[in-house]
C-alpha cells in the first residue's frame, strides 16, 4: 500500500487542527487563536497548501455552520421582553460606533466606508464564539442570559450595518443588493416549508442535512453580494428558528446540538484558512504595537459601557456587571472578517491589518484569564 506525501500532509493538518488547539486550551488559549497561528505557520513552510482548492470549501462550511448556529439561538420572543434595555444598549453602542468612525476619518484619514467598517470590527462582539464558550465561562444563569441577549442583539444590528456600509459605495448597488437580500429572506422560509412538506416525510431524520444545505445556499448568495458568508448563514438560522412552530423538528434541540457539533468540527478550518491568508507584511513589530494601542483604548471603552449598562438597567451588583462586560469582549470572528474586507477592498496597510489581528487576539484571550478570577472572587465573597 502506497500513501502519497500529499495525503500524509493533509492528515497531519486535520490531526493538528482537531487535537493541538484543544490540547492547548488547558493553558487558557482559545482554540480559534491557535488555529489562526497554525495557519500562519503552515502558509510560511508549506506555501503550496495556500493555493489548494479544498481548504476554502471546508472553511466555508465552518463559518456558515457557526453563524447558522448563532441564528438558531436567536429567540425573538425573549428579545421583545427586553426591548427597553436592549434599545438603550444598542443606542449606546451605535453612538460609540459613530465616534469610532469619526476618529478613523479625522486621525487616520480614512474614507467613511472603511472608517465605519473599522469601527464595526473593533466594537462588535463575536456572538458565535461567545455563545460557544459561554457554558464554560463560570457565569451564573442570569448572567449568561444577559450576555447572550446582548451579543445576539449587537450582532443582528452589526450585520445590518455591515450590509449597508459595504454596499453604500453605489446607490444602485445598494438598491439591487437590498432587493436580493429581501428576496432571500422571503424565499428562505418558503424553501424550508417546501422541503418540510415534500422531502422530510419521505426521508425521516433529514432535517439536519436540509438545514445545513439551505444555510450554505444562503451563505453563498450573501457572499455573491459582497457581504461575506456569515450574513446568509445567520439569516437561514433565524428563519429556521422562526419556523419552529410549523416545523418543530427543524430547529429542535437535537438539531441544535447537531449543528453545534458540525460547527465544532469545521470551524477550526475557517480560522486555519484565515491564518494562511495573513500577508507577511502583517507579521511585524509595528503591527503588534498597533494591536496593543487599539486594545488599550478600545477594550476599556467597551467594558465600561457594558458595565454601566448592566449596572443601570439590570440593577445587578457591580462585580456581576463587570463579569458580563468582560464576557462580551471577544471580537475574533467579526474583526477577522472586517480586517479581510478592509485589506481586500479598501487596501489598508499590512501593518494595520496585522494590528487588527493582534487586537482580536488580545480581546479574545482576555476573558479566558480574567473571568475565572472574577468568578472565583465572587464565590469567595458569596456574591
Amino acid at each position: 500500500m502506497h500513501i502519497s506525501s500529499a495525503t500524509l500532509i493533509y492528515l497531519g493538518f486535520v490531526f493538528g487542527l482537531l487535537v493541538i488547539p484543544r490540547a492547548l486550551q488547558r493553558f487558557r488559549l482559545p482554540a480559534p487563536l491557535t488555529c489562526v497561528v497554525l495557519g500562519i505557520v503552515v502558509a510560511k513552510f508549506f506555501p503550496q497548501t495556500a493555493a489548494d482548492g479544498v481548504m476554502p470549501v471546508v472553511a466555508t462550511l465552518g463559518i456558515a455552520s457557526l453563524f447558522l448556529f448563532a441564528g438558531l439561538e436567536v429567540d425573538l420572543d425573549e428579545l421583545r421582553t427586553q426591548v427597553p434595555r436592549l434599545t438603550a444598549y444598542l443606542m449606546a453602542g451605535g453612538l460609540i460606533l459613530l465616534v469610532g468612525t469619526w476618529v478613523a476619518i479625522r486621525f487616520m484619514h480614512m474614507a467613511w466606508q472603511p472608517a465605519a467598517l473599522l469601527s464595526l470590527g473593533l466594537f462588535t462582539p463575536s456572538t458565535g464564539f461567545i455563545l460557544d464558550t459561554l457554558p464554560h465561562s463560570g457565569l451564573d444563569e442570569v448572567e449568561q442570559r444577559q450576555v447572550s441577549m446582548n451579543a445576539i442583539a449587537a450582532e443582528i444590528v452589526a450585520l445590518l450595518v455591515l450590509f449597508v456600509v459595504s454596499q453604500a459605495g453605489s446607490m444602485k448597488t445598494l438598491a439591487v443588493s437590498s432587493g436580493i437580500l429581501v428576496l432571500l429572506i422571503v424565499l428562505t422560509p418558503i424553501l424550508f416549508l417546501a422541503l418540510g412538506r415534500y422531502v422530510v416525510p419521505h426521508a425521516p431524520g433529514s432535517e439536519f442535512s436540509l438545514l445545513i444545505m439551505v444555510a450554505i445556499i444562503c451563505a453563498v448568495v450573501s457572499q455573491g453580494l459582497g457581504v461575506h458568508f456569515l450574513v446568509g448563514a445567520f439569516v437561514a438560522g433565524m428563519v429556521a428558528g422562526l419556523l419552529q412552530d410549523r416545523m418543530q423538528t427543524l430547529a429542535s434541540d437535537t438539531n441544535l446540538q447537531a449543528v453545534r457539533l458540525f460547527s465544532s468540527f469545521f470551524v477550526p478550518f475557517y480560522f486555519f484558512r484565515e491564518g494562511m491568508e495573513v500577508p507577511g507584511g502583517a507579521l511585524v513589530w509595528r503591527a503588534v504595537l498597533y494591536g496593543l494601542a487599539l486594545a488599550a483604548v478600545v477594550i476599556p471603552i467597551r467594558v465600561g459601557k457594558d458595565w454601566v449598562e448592566a449596572l443601570v438597567f439590570t440593577r445587578r451588583r457591580g462585580r456581576s456587571g463587570i463579569r458580563v462586560a468582560v464576557a462580551l469582549v471577544p471580537t475574533l470572528i467579526f474583526t477577522l472578517v472586517i480586517a479581510g474586507m478592509l485589506h481586500a477592498q479598501f487596501h489598508i496597510s499590512d501593518e494595520l491589518f496585522g494590528g487588527l489581528l493582534a487586537y482580536a487576539a488580545i480581546a479574545t484571550i482576555l476573558p479566558s484569564f480574567v473571568l475565572p478570577q472574577l468568578v472565583s472572587a465572587a464565590a469567595e465573597d458569596g456574591l
